[in-house]
């Protein structure tokens, strides 16, 4: 009895800086088969390196706004002065297919799933302390000092709501925060809730075996 497996939504926030967009990737490299990212819209800037459709769809404002008018996104915030927002049709198509679709989003964005999506996992990524949340900001060198401040405004608006999500990874160390991660979603296809299907067919076999006695 092999039944078709069926993707899980993973809904993935934490601070700015706390490399949460890493630990996708990584998680994407390791196990390409099993997980598809969401590519987010966005009205930011691209920072050096990124390519519009594979970090980020880069849109101007009206074009975001009309995609909010023609319903084609799962959800949207504004944040930070710039608009983010899930295209709808790629993730569904890829739940479809039976890959575990993780989103990257701030917590906005996370209520709103868990409202469209009961069933999908919310995973909050953090650093070890505040002061190393400011020194991986300081860093990275993209961004203005008044950004950073505003970055670390919004980190302690978002710590109020951390108890929101299903679970809460420390990124202290890459790997370690990957097979953390992986092992939950791992575990997360094993609940009872989503295997209920399994569960039916083998209650039915077993009353077939017991007729055929």
């Amino acid at each position: 009895m092999n039944l078709e497996k069926k993707g899980i939504l993973v809904v993935v926030s934490g601070f700015s800086g706390s490399g949460k967009g890493t630990i996708m990737k990584e998680l994407l490299k390791k196990y390409p088969e099993q997980y598809a990212l969401s590519i987010s819209a966005t009205t930011r800037q691209p920072r050096e390196g990124e390519t519009d459709g594979v970090e980020y769809f880069f849109k101007e404002t009206k074009e975001f706004e009309q995609m909010i008018a023609d319903g084609a996104l799962i959800e949207y915030a504004r944040y930070v002065s710039n608009y983010y927002g899930t295209p709808r049709s790629y993730v569904e198509e890829q739940l479809a297919a039976g890959h575990d679709v993780i989103l990257e989003i701030e917590i906005q964005g996370a209520r709103k799933i868990k409202e469209q999506y009961p069933d999908a996992v919310l995973l909050f990524v953090t650093t070890n302390d505040a002061q190393t949340l400011k020194d991986r900001l300081t860093g990275r060198g993209t961004e203005t000092a008044v950004v950073i401040h505003q970055r670390l405004a919004r980190a302690a608006q978002e710590a109020e709501g951390i108890e929101e999500y299903d679970y809460l990874v420390v990124n202290d160390d890459l790997d370690t925060c990957v097979n953390e991660v992986h092992g939950i979603i791992t575990s997360e296809h094993l609940k009872m809730r989503r295997r209920l299907e399994f569960v039916t067919n083998i209650r039915e076999d077993l009353q077939g075996l017991m007729k055929g006695e």
